[in-house]
């Protein structure tokens, strides 16, 4: 079931529709998730998030890029 993004998702993992991990969320500001990226997550969806920032770490997940949060996890929206 979908919700808003809260301050009790901090810690939360974030995870695209291929059930890849794309990192934490750090903290919640005003309804904004803070997510510090996986290592691995490729440059092209880092660019589909707008986190074109290499100097950042820690990004803001757009919230139109959220598909569902959940009590375990935040998971987004296909590309598609």
């Amino acid at each position: 079931m979908s919700r808003a993004v809260t301050e009790a998702e901090k810690g939360k993992p974030v995870f695209d529709a291929d059930d890849e991990k794309v990192g934490i969320v750090v903290r919640v500001e005003d309804g904004t998730a803070y997510v510090d990226p996986h290592t691995s997550l490729l440059d092209e969806y880092r660019l589909l998030l707008g986190w074109n920032d290499e100097d950042e770490d820690v990004y803001a997940l757009p919230a139109d890029a959220i598909e569902e949060v959940t009590d375990r996890e935040i998971r987004l929206r296909t590309s598609e």
